[in-house]
């Protein structure tokens, strides 16, 4: 079935905002994308129904445990994961990286290795630099090629070591837009028996995502990132997470996933949530192939968002390689579309990116400017004191339309 741009787009009531007369226009979707209806139905359903804590014995409260049940489920056909109880639930990715790697570092001792990248958000390498300051542990960097914006996994091969005992690596870089080959580093982790952690909330808006076959042992994303809402969430290994020592209270339950499901969590979050997930099921049955199960309506569903978005990530990245001063820094050959996610960052000779953020502002055209937490990546790239980049983040529910506007507007203006 052919993506129906106009009924994706017509699922999300903040498209219709305007100010003053003027569409609002959406480029800042990987710092956080448009809520869906379905996530704001389950959410007030959620409010009205059944608003309690979890385990009592009257009826607000089994429909609560009966409906974050489902989440988790949910959550786990996402991911591809087949157990509910390996999905953990959060405020964010980093508070979840940042809880986990307690955890893990509890199981560690002086000496042992922790392979970061130079690509991460800080996100996925704070919370390892701070578990490597507590315990000791050597701290070895994974670094990527400024020309081919790719990683050179025989300087993997040159880190790794036995005594590795985790590698932190991005499934798509919220700067540059590289999907790396998490599958690979991942085989190549555990040949020296190191766990890999897989930061894949810059992947998980845009195309499956699947545990099961990139055989990684932790996996985080986060709804706010696939038309959900501000929630965090964790997948890991049933066996690792048995293993390893929860940081949890006395009373909470020892049993998985609630040992690590600190506090009371955001029931509502944890319900947008499942409507974020019931959105991709529906493109997947209403533009994609539909399937028998909830796994094959979302895969279904994000194999058409991933055609329709490469079709007009590419119309913007041509168009800005043909504006005068404009470098992009990210893949764009035509070969190599498909290894990257629709997130283009930009530079323009003699123009700072939080001019030109400013400036599309004024149009009512939302960019982010900066290092968007990617400190590694803007340091390594040469930018810190330049302001970063100008960042493009293409969505579900941007148009062809769209992208003419803001090529037309960084292409007219001499100077910003």
């Amino acid at each position: 079935m052919k993506y129906d741009i106009n009924r994706v787009r017509t699922e999300f009531p903040s498209l219709s905002v305007t100010d003053n007369g003027v569409e609002r226009v959406y480029f800042d979707n990987p710092g956080g994308t448009q809520v869906a209806k379905r996530v704001m139905t389950r959410m007030m359903d959620y409010f009205t129904t059944m608003n309690t804590n979890g385990g009592g014995a009257f009826i607000t409260s089994r429909q609560s445990d009966n409906l974050l049940d489902e989440a988790h489920a949910a959550m786990a056909d996402l991911v591809g994961a087949s157990d509910p109880g390996e999905i953990i639930f959060g405020q964010n990715m980093t508070t979840l990286t940042l809880h986990l790697s307690r955890s893990i570092g509890k199981s560690l001792k002086a000496g042992d290795e922790i392979i970061v990248t130079r690509m991460d958000h800080d996100a996925n390498i704070s919370p390892w630099l701070l578990m490597a300051e507590d315990h000791g542990l050597v701290i070895k960097w994974l670094d990527f090629s400024p020309e081919t914006y790719r990683y050179d996994l025989t300087s993997l091969d040159e880190v790794l070591s036995s005594k590795t005992k985790l590698v932190a690596v991005n499934y798509a870089s919220n700067a540059t837009g590289t999907v790396n080959d998490v599958k690979a580093i991942t085989k190549m982790a555990h040949q020296f028996g190191a766990l890999v952690f897989v930061d894949a909330v810059q992947l998980t808006p845009h195309f499956v995502t699947d545990v099961a076959e990139i055989e990684c042992d932790f996996l985080a994303c986060s709804a706010y990132k696939f038309y959900g809402p501000h929630q965090g969430l964790l997948w890991a290994r049933r066996p690792l997470l048995e293993k390893l020592s929860p940081y949890k209270v006395r009373p909470a339950s020892a049993e998985l996933p609630h040992a690590y499901e600190t506090g009371t969590q955001s029931h509502e979050g944890m319900a947008g949530t499942l409507g974020a997930i019931e959105h991709m099921e529906w493109i997947g049955m209403e533009m994609g192939t539909g399937g028998a199960t909830r796994r094959d309506r979302i895969v279904s569903g994000f194999n058409a968002v991933a055609t329709y978005e490469r079709k007009i990530c590419e119309r913007l990245i041509r168009g800005l390689e043909s504006i005068q001063g404009v470098t992009v820094h990210g893949l764009t050959a035509g070969s190599d579309l498909n290894d990257r996610v629709p997130t283009v960052a930009i530079t323009k000779e003699g123009a700072h990116p939080r001019a030109m953020a400013e400036s599309l502002g004024k149009a009512n055209i939302f960019v982010w400017d900066g290092n968007y937490y990617a400190i590694e990546i803007i340091a390594r790239l040469g930018l810190t004191d330049k302001g970063g980049m100008l960042r493009i983040g293409l969505g579900q529910y941007n148009t062809e339309a769209e992208v003419d506007m803001i090529l037309n507007h960084l292409d007219r203006r001499s100077s910003f």
